[in-house]
């Protein structure tokens, strides 16, 4: 789609980079432009036009032909005793970490007329989470497979087409909702990958989820903003945009320690508590 030499770096507008890498089919590409654009940004945020807007194209996100996307039900948890369950596990974490990197970048492009440091944080979010994706690209090498070897499900995308025309329930119910849940559900996978003697596996946990706690917690600062210019409570809010937009419901074990460090506040985690105890 692009010349690899010339892109992001030649685009003058960070927003329009940020369509751009987000249209594109590649992973590998993707995940390289968008580290590469973040970079470029860092060194000149005035690249970044807040109130710039742009017509939607027809193809987003950019993903290649594999993998097959299928319903969440018919996907099947392996052990991970075995080499083949690991690989089925890294290609389900590469999945979300390639859809994550697609939702940073729609949030850079999307939402206009936010404070220049919106655009700087989810571009740093992007780059995270191509990251990620490298890094369990790069493992799941090692097991003889690639990304798009293994079906996968769609409901992270599905969430940002809902709420595409409503930024502050993109911010409740994409990083303080769906995000989140990987910082819970983190902790037993990687323990299972090294009682498995895959601590190279479960090194790449370590690193996911320190960073997941700094992408959950923009997503509480924007949210609490955007509930402040609104003259909204942050509870009664997200309660019913988790209601409208149909988001998943919450359930335990909990990682209470590190919902804390990402910016959830004690009401919150008190009514968590409350749901994990209801089991």
């Amino acid at each position: 789609m692009h010349d690899p030499a010339m892109f992001p770096e030649a685009s003058t507008c960070a927003r329009r980079a940020s369509l751009d890498i987000l249209r594109e089919r590649a992973p590998v590409l993707k995940a390289a432009h968008a580290r590469a654009l973040w970079e470029a940004v860092r060194a000149a945020p005035e690249r970044i036009d807040p109130d710039a807007t742009f017509e939607e194209p027809g193809d987003l996100p950019g993903r290649p032909m594999r993998p097959q996307l299928v319903a969440p039900s018919s996907l099947k948890r392996r052990s991970m005793q075995s080499d083949a369950g690991r690989a089925v596990l890294l290609h389900a974490l590469a999945h979300i970490e390639f859809n994550a990197i697609n939702l940073a970048l729609d949030a850079v492009w999307r939402f206009s007329s936010m404070p220049p440091q919106f655009y700087l944080d989810w571009l740093k979010v992007a780059a995270e989470e191509a990251h990620h994706f490298s890094l369990l690209s790069a493992r799941l090498a090692e097991f003889g497979h690639t990304y798009g070897d293994f079906p996968a499900h769609d409901g992270l995308w599905e969430m940002a087409q809902r709420t595409r025309g409503d930024v502050l329930a993109r911010m409740a119910l994409v990083p303080r909702t769906l995000e989140a849940r990987g910082l819970d559900a983190s902790p037993p996978i990687r323990k299972r990958l090294a009682q498995a003697g895959d601590h190279a596996s479960a090194a790449i946990l370590d690193v996911i989820l320190r960073d997941e706690i700094g992408h959950v917690l923009i997503g509480n600062r924007w949210f609490r903003f955007l509930c402040d210019g609104q003259g909204l409570d942050p509870h009664p809010a997200y309660e019913r945009l988790a209601e409208q937009y149909h988001a998943p419901k919450l359930r335990g074990p909990f990682n209470f320690d590190a919902r804390r460090d990402a910016g959830f506040d004690e009401a919150e985690l008190r009514a968590l508590a409350g749901l994990d105890d209801a089991k």
